[in-house]
């Protein structure tokens, strides 16, 4: 591998880490202020990441309030999950460039196919669902979409896509590396 594939790999490796961190922190800010806002607290739900209030749709309905934050608890797991995929693709040393087809990394793509499926999915659920909520309430009780991340579900979609025509076309790249080895 040459020097500068070797130096763009390592940045890479280095800026999964810093997005993973966050996405983590993200995830955990989001579910420890979910448990305190339900449990212990209810003015927590006015101060969720990124000064988000909920407070309104917790006094408005507070099952409308627990399906909402799951469905951002949710999102906001499979985003960390998916980094942490691609983390420990560069950290248990699974990508070889010198014999890339293998059934490890297919796998390993269509892993990440189905996390962000699972992104875009719940990411569409919670954007109609707070688009309902804001027709049934009358009334703004909810940030924009934009705000608590539920934008670009069309995105996560066709990137799982994208990915599973990725790992289809690999799925066949291994059958072919497989038959060449098989005759030499």
């Amino acid at each position: 591998m040459s020097k500068r594939t070797d130096f763009i790999f390592k940045g890479l490796n280095i800026l999964s880490w810093v997005i993973f961190i966050g996405l983590c922190v993200e995830s955990g800010s989001l579910i420890v202020n979910a448990i305190n806002s339900i449990f212990i607290n209810p003015i927590a739900a006015s101060r969720f990441l990124n000064g988000v209030n909920l407070y309104d749709l917790y006094s408005f309905n507070q099952s409308h309030f627990i399906t909402f934050v799951s469905l951002l608890i949710i999102v906001s797991v499979l985003k960390s999950i998916l980094f942490y995929l691609i983390v420990s693709l560069f950290h248990k040393k699974k990508l070889n460039l010198a014999s890339p087809f293998n059934e490890v990394l297919g796998k390993y793509i269509f892993n990440l196919a189905y996390v962000a499926l699972g992104i875009g999915i719940f990411s569409y659920w919670g954007n109609s669902f707070s688009n309902w909520l804001k027709m049934v309430s009358n009334a703004a009780i909810l940030p924009s979409s934009q705000n608590m991340k539920f934008e670009g579900a069309d995105i996560w979609l066709f990137m799982s896509v994208t990915l599973i025509i990725f790992a289809m076309i690999f799925k066949k790249g291994i059958e072919l590396q497989s038959e060449n080895d098989l005759t030499v």
